[in-house]
Formats: C-alpha cells, structure tokens, sequence
C-alpha cells in the first residue's frame, strides 16, 4: 500500500509537469528531490533549447537561478562569519567606508534580512545590460534615502545583497565570487554552478567542466507572451551576483539543501541565526538572512528560496520535518506556474508519508 501511495505521488507529480510542458507553458524545467540524502524524484522535462531540440538533464543542465543565488551567498556569508573576517551586526560602513552615508546607520544583518531600508527595482533596472562591477553597480541606488530607519521595517530587494557582496570583498580583500567558488562551492562538490564575470561570461569555467562531464550544456534563456515563447533580454547578471547572478544544475541546488540538512555546513549557532525568520514591529518576516522561512499551505516547515530573474524561474525548499529537498529549475522569465509547482511539492510529499 506505501508504495502504492509512493507511485501514485510520483504519477501525479509527472503529469504536472509533462502538462506544463504539453501545454506550453515553460520551455524547460528539471526537477532535483531528495529523501534523506537519496535522490528520490529527479526528471527533465522539455527543452534546454528548443531551437535545437536539445532536453533538459537535471544532472547537466544549466539555467539562470535568480534570486536561489542568495542562499549561496548566505552560505558564504555564514563561513565568513566563522572566519572571523565579518561581524554580522558591524557597520555596513565599517566595511565599506567610501559608500554614501545616509540619515541612519545599518548592520550587514538587517542588509541579509532586507530591514535596511534600502529601495529595491526601479524602471529597467531589473533587466540592466551593463558590465558594472559589484561596486559600480551600487551607483543605481547609492545616492537614494533609506526608506525606512533600519530595523523598523521590511523590503525584499537584490540590492540589499550587492551590499552584503560588496562588504565582503572588502573584509576578505578577495573577489567575492572566488571566495564563494573556495568556501562553498567547491567543498560541497557543486561543480556545475557557475558566476558570470563582469563581461557576462562563464565560458571559461564552462568549458573546463564540459571536458569532465561532455553532458553538461546551458540553456537558453526565453520569456514568455501570449504568442509563445521568445529570446529573453540581454542581461548582465554580475554586479548583483550574490543576489540573483548565479547558474547551476537542479542536481547542484539540491545538494546545497542536503548540506544543510546534515549540517554539513557552518555550525549548527550560524545556522540557527541564518534559518530564523525575523520579527519586526512583533510580527514575522517570514524571511531569515539571505533564506525564505515560512510554513506551505498545509503548514509544514520549511527553508529555501524562489527566484524569479530574466530567462530564469527556480524554487528551491528544504522541508526539515520531512528530510526532503526540491529543487525546481525553470529556463524562462515568470512563467506563472508557482501553484503547479506548489501541487508537485505536495504530491511528492505526500508520497513519502
């Protein structure tokens, strides 16, 4: 009977996802869920490119993740806190002293939790092509009045964590996406998650994995309109790396999840601090540092991030109680599909218990 419950779980939570593909609706997706540290549900669906009809391999594919960049660079954040080379609750200014200064102070922890006050998008600034450097980029809102004193308020924005990146690099007198690539990437053997540099480019580190895994190839970025799908934007990712720039494998973001499952990763007080949601004026922000954590509509726990950026949709949830990670990687600007992905979450539960 259990594993009846397992397969019909499974059944359902395919023909989710073929629909949504049969439908037109994403271009590509891959799926990445473990139980208990083993591979449980792990699927491609559609194209990595449709052009050329190359499929989605969950293993190898790699899309834009989006705003799931911001548990990396927590990760690297939480290290670097251990390395004694950051303070969480320092002076933003302590670390980057040349920024403008505002009417009220703020701490890098109200930056990774997003009650700094500072502004998030405006305009085009969410599909910017420009090759800024983490600090050039801040010259987009470095001059704008905080919008609330830090501390008594709650806005969730990218520009926040080109903060947090930029504090980092100067604490640690290292490139920010180096000291990601040594700390976290590398020793959690994420070997497929890749940062573009300045130029919009991650070819280089591209092709030195594709001579270990031939497999591996990029997907193609689109958005949607009601004609179908199209060529995404041109953008240029790598000034807000740390908070919507990465790339990575459905396969890879899972095993960040199970890192932190197993407590693999940074000690169990910084990740305590990191997975608590914070409160302000009394009441929940539903968001840590640099995570999401919050209870699903059937009220289980969970941790992890949604990501929405351009030519890149993803949801990334660690469940605790259940000892489950997913990892769902979309090749197409905001497909409107979170409610499917929320059923295939459900089922795929449901399935195990």
């Amino acid at each position: 009977m259990g594993e009846s419950k397992e397969l019909k779980g499974m059944a359902l939570a395919d023909d989710l996802l073929l629909g949504l593909v049969n439908e037109k609706r994403v271009p590509g997706l891959a799926i990445t869920v473990l139980k208990k540290g083993q591979v449980f549900y792990q699927k491609g669906y559609g194209h990595a490119e449709m052009e050329t009809k190359v499929r989605v391999d969950p293993k190898y594919s790699v899309f834009r993740i989006a705003s799931v960049s911001k548990p990396i660079s927590a990760t690297a954040l939480g290290v670097m806190v251990e390395d004694g080379i950051i303070d969480l609750d320092a002076s933003f200014y302590d670390y980057v002293p040349y920024y403008p200064r505002k009417k009220w102070d703020f701490t890098i922890r109200q930056l990774a939790g997003h009650t700094a006050g500072i502004r998030g998008y405006q305009g085009m600034e969410y599909g910017l092509d420009q090759a800024y450097s983490i600090k050039e980029g801040t010259v987009l809102f470095e001059n704008d009045d905080l919008l609330f004193e830090p501390g008594t308020g709650y806005l969730y924005n990218s520009f926040d964590w080109v903060l947090v990146s930029l504090a980092m690099q100067e604490a640690s007198g290292m490139a920010f996406e180096t000291y990601v690539e040594e700390r976290v990437l590398k020793p959690l053997g994420m070997r497929h998650t890749f940062a573009p540099n300045r130029e919009n480019s991650i070819d280089r580190y591209f092709e030195e994995a594709k001579r270990e895994q031939p497999k591996l190839n990029r997907t193609h970025y689109y958005s949607k309109n009601r004609s179908g799908f199209r060529d995404a934007l041109r953008v240029n990712n790598h000034y807000k790396l740390a908070g919507g720039g990465y790339l990575s494998t459905s396969a890879d973001i899972a095993r960040l999840g199970q890192a932190y499952l197993e407590g693999s990763i940074l000690s169990k007080n910084t990740r305590g601090q990191f997975l608590s949601a914070q409160s302000v004026n009394g009441k929940s922000t539903y968001y840590g540092l640099g995570w999401e954590v919050s209870i699903d509509a059937k009220g289980r726990p969970y941790y992890g991030h949604v990501g929405n950026g351009v030519g890149g949709y993803s949801n990334f949830y660690v469940y605790p109680d259940q000892g489950m990670v997913f990892s769902i990687l979309i090749n197409c600007t905001d497909p409107k599909v979170q409610d499917e992905l929320n059923a295939v979450v459900d089922a795929l539960i449901m399935a195990t218990d």
